[in-house]
């Protein structure tokens, strides 16, 4: 436990070290604090929160940074949150507001957070359960003989997958398949449709109706094209992190935009965030990953229909504007959740007015 004068010049000298990067020193802390005390009174503070681990020397006589603990208990217990400008707030809603279908959302959600911030914004995509059980398909008809095909789970989620067939097909044909397998599948656990698509291809036999063929072959496709390793995740405005001094270290950077690229870290640490209801941080090696060990990722959980489906964040380093960054990932993540409901709900698949390959 810190008294009030400790606590007081513990928040004043990270809120310092967040605005400049520079080690701050006790005269300087003595007065950004506001307090009537000396600079030796400050030192022997610093000594004490030092030996606490909540502050750290980089240099002899050059001031003190905080330490990964100390930004702990600044977040944990010092923090204030501020509101974001209404401005930020009318671009969240805006733009989450004019997308078209829950990938565009889940893109421009991922865009939106790097904007804001600055850093580093990132989005798990919901990933396809088994076990949740199929309402719908429908089958859209894009260019170059390719098929849109969305998928909508009785949980609300939607999955859209581009496939490719071997000629053109009419609007009223898509429409005769997607009727047909909708009658065939609705209700049935995504896992048992995956097993009897595969028992009727291997049925088939020429006098089947040719809808039928087509209906089953599309969804067969559809449901064998799984999202590769990494798929699942969204990056948006890694090259930010490039202009972060506390990051300009060629090797740490390297380091860290190889982690972004195979994304299997990232995911795991989404994945864990997913278990907790509202705002989580991970600073420094909290993280688990030695390649984040000098960033910080602040995550809040998204759902569609009050069931939570995936994680969103911002990266950055651990020397970041928490204040403004929990908020922005906040407001993101239950506006996200709204709009993905708003558009999965009632029981019926999203409008495409504009579609994605």
């Amino acid at each position: 436990m810190l008294n009030p004068r400790a606590e007081l010049l513990l928040k004043t000298l990270i809120e310092r070290y967040i605005a400049d990067g520079q080690p701050v020193g006790s005269r300087t802390l003595a007065r950004q604090a506001g307090l009537d005390i000396s600079p030796a009174t400050v030192r022997n503070v610093m000594v004490d929160l030092e030996e606490m681990g909540l502050v750290r020397s980089p240099h002899t006589s050059a001031g003190r940074v905080p330490t990964q603990l100390g930004y702990r208990f600044f977040v944990d217990t010092l923090l204030k949150v501020r509101p974001l400008d209404v401005r930020e707030v009318r671009l969240l809603e805006g733009e989450l507001a004019s997308a078209h279908d829950p990938h565009e959302l889940i893109e421009t959600a991922s865009h939106l957070l790097s904007e804001i911030s600055r850093l580093t914004g990132v989005v798990m995509v919901p990933r396809r359960d088994e076990q949740a059980a199929f309402r719908h398909i429908d089958f859209l008809a894009l260019s170059g003989r390719r098929i849109l095909v969305i998928l909508v789970t009785q949980d609300g989620h939607v999955d859209n997958r581009i496939i490719t067939t071997d000629r053109d097909y009419s609007p009223a044909e898509l429409t005769q398949a997607a009727n047909y397998f909708n009658e065939s599948y609705a209700g049935m656990l995504l896992a048992n449709v995956k097993r009897a698509l595969v028992s009727e291809m291997q049925q088939a036999s020429d006098d089947m109706q040719r809808i039928i063929r087509l209906a089953v072959e599309m969804a067969r496709q559809a449901f064998a094209s799984e999202p590769k390793e990494g798929d699942e995740l969204l990056l948006s405005g890694e090259s930010n992190l490039m202009d972060v001094p506390d990051l300009g270290d060629v090797k740490k950077l390297r380091r860290l935009f190889d982690a972004f690229n195979t994304k299997r870290d990232l995911l795991h640490l989404l994945d864990r965030s997913m278990r907790v209801n509202g705002i989580k941080i991970f600073i420094g090696a909290e993280s688990g990953y030695e390649v984040l060990e000098d960033c910080s990722v602040v995550t809040a959980p998204y759902s569609v229909d009050k069931q939570v489906v995936g994680t969103l964040g911002v990266i950055g380093p651990t020397r970041m504007p928490y204040e403004h960054i929990i908020p922005i990932v906040d407001l993101t993540a239950r506006l996200l959740s709204s709009a993905l409901t708003l558009q999965t709900g009632a029981g019926q698949p999203p409008r495409l007015e504009s579609s994605r390959s």
